[in-house]
């Protein structure tokens, strides 16, 4: 009876004290009921056999107590307890070679079970690789001084009868039972370090995350702060070529510099989300980035340098074009000005020559009549100095960069035109004095210099015209100057009659002075400076550029043609490409609505889905293609279409956010749902063990199912409490009552009952138990239970112990487990 409540921990009845032998049976009948109340079937065993010192009967008894109280977590009866004790042996062995446990007798024989069973809990203890089948007492002796002096094992056999004769089986089981319970209580130390490490990797993963995090925002935002102030920068003090260059840039931008940095920014996010879903599964609190590096700040950052980016290609382009103009104007106001130049030049100074002083008569009235002509010359160029000032005042207007010489050049022109006129006024008042103006000036003269100086004049027009540079952006524009050159070709023949009769004069004249043998002298117009040569010049300049302009017209008639083209193949483009990112966006909303059944799925619909997306993208780099041909042909309309490349680009990036959004979502609602799962090793372990006991394929009965829970290091206690816990279990696993139980149900047990919730207090006593109960734990200690870098984490972040008699390198680990909580 003492005995018994020793091995039990349960008191027993009081035993009578009398020394007779009816006292002695009663006593021993208390601990043979104790025995069957604990259900154990004792069979042919009786109080009075053991009373009168039967040793078979004593033996059977005392074995009977080693099965149920020194075997218990293995099992009731004698083959359950010895097919668990047997399956746990050789899955602890099944690594080491030359071990093969079978039996509780000769597969123990050569000692290196034994031994295989302390290297694999405690490889401190000795070294497996020397030992040799062919020296059984060496390995036998060994294991058991080793477990004698470690693990505080009894030596119950003896080296020499266990290799020399058959193995007592009882014996060897009820050794093997000891190892057992020994490494089965270094599994609390094994868990307490197991958690301590798997709380200190994931504040370690959660710290590494953290830098990640702020590491990505500093450099997303360092890059949002160096593009904004140059995409709000919209200064119009740029030439063409800088602002060719900033659209070129601007290009650059989104090709390359932006889409990296969208990638990034959706890596942010989902960072962000992953690693406050680990915290509030490990029951951290939450990540508070600091100030300036909040998902809302990098969101509107983003923001910003959207709202900076919007209008900008089209303002630059629009730079672009009043720029082209602007140089257009410029180029146009020179070419005038050099026409004028080119007509005032040395016109100051006739008009001041005192040449009349020393003339004649005849040639005072020339010089007269050649005034007048000048006068009606300078009246016809009247149109194209006002056409240089409207020149100049339209760059001005349109802030041309390089105004100061152009204003220069016009005032120039103007002062001088001034001038011009007062001197020929002067001038005219002069010679209008000397009334003895030759009578004999030729009629044919003064009709030819009023005649040639008009046509001369339309002829500069004319080939300032033909010259014209040919810029137009939309096909009414060509269709109109196509229409305008038409117009003027239809002038080609008066013009050429026009021609035909100056020449006649010039004819005339000549055929006056050679026929007359007057001085050849004389064939020069005293009333012009224009000749007949230099009418034939720019005549048949102005018929060579007629066909060079019709060439330059319908080049660019074909271009606008070309153009047309451009917006049509857009327009269709961009028609199909817009509904199918709608389309295709609707479909992930869809999904992450709901409806989408297991997330996996989801998860892999998504995927699928990007998938799709990405193999989308040369549909959109087509359309980039066709917008960036458009844009060099300075194509800014496009009516065609309903959708614009800017559009298009939003919804593109607007989908693929979405998309990876919604599988960052989905990915943490996995990690939610797997936060209290199990492993794959442990999976695999329960399964060999239900296979194992699962003999007819059918499910475990309840007996099988005990079996089958102590083989995987399930406690189940002996006697009431033991059935009432098997009760509790085949309540979970058997709600039915249908007497078998599937590994399925078996599976989602043994989940439930590994699941740990870390929490403070585990914490606390996880280590506590690696410091045997005391308030400090040692370096010592810490360097010998968790790994190497563990230990040194724990090392550098605990505080020393203040604890009274606490040795050296002794640690509060209390302090540090709340600070990992943050409590």
């Amino acid at each position: 009876m003492l005995l018994l409540e020793v091995i039990s921990g349960e008191p027993l009845p009081k035993p009578d004290r009398g020394k007779m032998r009816f006292h002695k049976i009663a006593n021993v009948n208390k601990a043979l009921e104790y025995i069957e109340s604990k259900g154990v079937k004792l069979v042919s065993i009786g109080a009075e056999e053991i009373v009168d010192g039967n040793v078979k009967m004593t033996l059977g008894l005392i074995w009977t107590i080693i099965l149920r109280f020194a075997i218990q977590d293995i099992n009731v009866e004698e083959l359950s307890a010895r097919d668990g004790l047997l399956l746990w042996c050789q899955r602890k062995t099944a690594p080491y070679n030359n071990v093969n446990v079978q039996n509780f007798h000769n597969s123990w024989k050569d000692g290196l079970a034994f031994c295989a069973l302390i290297h694999r809990h405690r490889p401190d203890l000795l070294d497996y690789s020397q030992l040799h089948k062919g020296d059984p007492i060496h390995n036998l002796n060994l294991a058991f001084d080793i477990a004698e002096k470690h693990l505080d094992i009894p030596k119950m056999l003896d080296a020499e009868d266990m290799a020399n004769s058959q193995p007592d089986e009882k014996a060897v089981m009820t050794y093997v039972s000891c190892y057992y319970h020994y490494f089965s209580g270094m599994r609390k130390a094994e868990t307490a370090a197991n958690r301590i490490c798997r709380v200190l990797k994931v504040n370690q993963e959660n710290e590494k995350m953290m830098e990640d995090y702020e590491n990505l925002a500093s450099d997303l935002l360092a890059w949002i702060n160096r593009w904004m102030p140059w995409l709000a920068n919209r200064s119009t003090d740029d030439t063409l070529q800088q602002a060719q260059q900033k659209l070129e840039d601007y290009r650059n931008y989104r090709r390359r510099e932006k889409p990296p940095r969208i990638e990034d920014k959706g890596r942010l996010e989902t960072l962000f989300n992953t690693l406050q879903t680990r915290l509030r599964l490990s029951n951290r609190p939450a990540f508070l980035p600091r100030d300036g590096h909040l998902i809302k700040d990098i969101n509107a950052a983003w923001a910003g340098l959207e709202d900076s980016e919007k209008g900008f290609e089209e303002w630059l382009l629009s730079e672009i074009m009043r720029l082209e103009r602007l140089e257009h104007l410029a180029e146009k106001f020179r070419r005038k000005c050099a026409l004028h130049e080119e007509w005032a030049h040395g016109k100051e100074d006739a008009l001041r020559s005192n040449d009349w002083r020393s003339c004649g008569l005849y040639k005072i009235k020339a010089l007269r009549k050649r005034h007048e002509a000048f006068e009606s010359d300078l009246g016809a160029h009247q149109d194209r100095v006002e056409q240089i000032a409207a020149i100049a005042r339209e760059l001005n207007n349109l802030r041309y960069p390089d105004i100061g010489p152009i204003n220069a050049r016009c005032q120039a022109i103007c002062s001088q035109w001034d001038r011009l006129g007062q001197l020929s006024s002067k001038r005219r008042e002069t010679l209008e004095d000397a009334e003895r103006i030759a009578e004999r000036l030729d009629s044919l003269y003064l009709d030819f210099a009023k005649r040639a100086a008009p046509f001369n004049n339309w002829l500069d027009g004319a080939r300032e015209d033909l010259a014209d540079l040919v810029i137009v952006h939309e096909m009414r524009e060509i269709e109109e100057l196509v229409n305008a050159h038409d117009q003027f070709k239809s002038t080609l023949g008066d013009a050429d009659r026009e021609f035909s009769s100056i020449n006649q004069i010039e004819h005339e004249v000549e055929h006056l002075v050679t026929s007359h043998g007057l001085d050849r002298e004389l064939l020069r117009n005293p009333y012009t400076d224009l000749s007949a040569s230099d009418i034939r010049r720019k005549w048949g300049e102005v018929q060579n550029s007629v066909p060079r302009r019709d060439s330059q017209l319908q080049a660019e008639l074909k271009r606008q043609q070309n153009n047309e083209r451009l917006r049509t193949i857009f327009a269709e483009k961009a028609n199909q490409v817009g509904p199918w990112l709608e389309r295709e966006l609707e479909q992930v909303l869809a999904i992450g609505l709901g409806g989408r059944g297991r997330l996996e799925d989801a998860i892999q619909q998504l995927r699928s889905i990007q998938r799709n997306v990405l193999g989308y993208k040369p549909n959109l780099d087509e359309l980039e293609r066709v917008h960036q041909e458009m844009q060099e042909n300075f194509v800014f309309e496009n009516r065609k279409s309903r959708y614009s490349m800017e559009s298009l680009r939003v919804g593109w990036e607007t989908l693929l956010t979405s998309i990876n959004k919604t599988i960052n979502e989905f990915e943490n609602q996995v990690l939610l749902r797997d936060s209290k799962g199990i492993s794959e090793e442990q999976i695999a372990e329960f399964r060999a063990s239900f296979s194992h006991f699962d003999k007819e394929r059918a499910g475990l009965d309840p007996e099988q199912l005990r079996s089958c829970l102590i083989s995987v290091g399930y406690t189940i206690r002996p006697g009431r409490e033991g059935d009432a816990e098997l009760h509790r279990v085949l309540a979970h696993v058997d709600p039915n009552r249908m007497g078998r139980v599937p590994f399925e149900a078996f599976l989602d047990f043994m989940t439930k009952e590994n699941s740990d919730q870390d929490t403070v207090e585990q914490m606390i006593d996880s280590f506590r138990i690696l410091a045997s109960g005391k308030t400090f734990i040692t370096a010592d200690e810490l360097e010998r239970e968790l790994p190497r870098d563990q230990a040194a984490y724990c090392m550098a972040r605990m505080a020393p112990s203040r604890e009274p008699g606490a040795p050296p390198r002794s640690f509060d680990y209390v302090t540090f487990s709340r600070s990992l909580y943050s409590q």
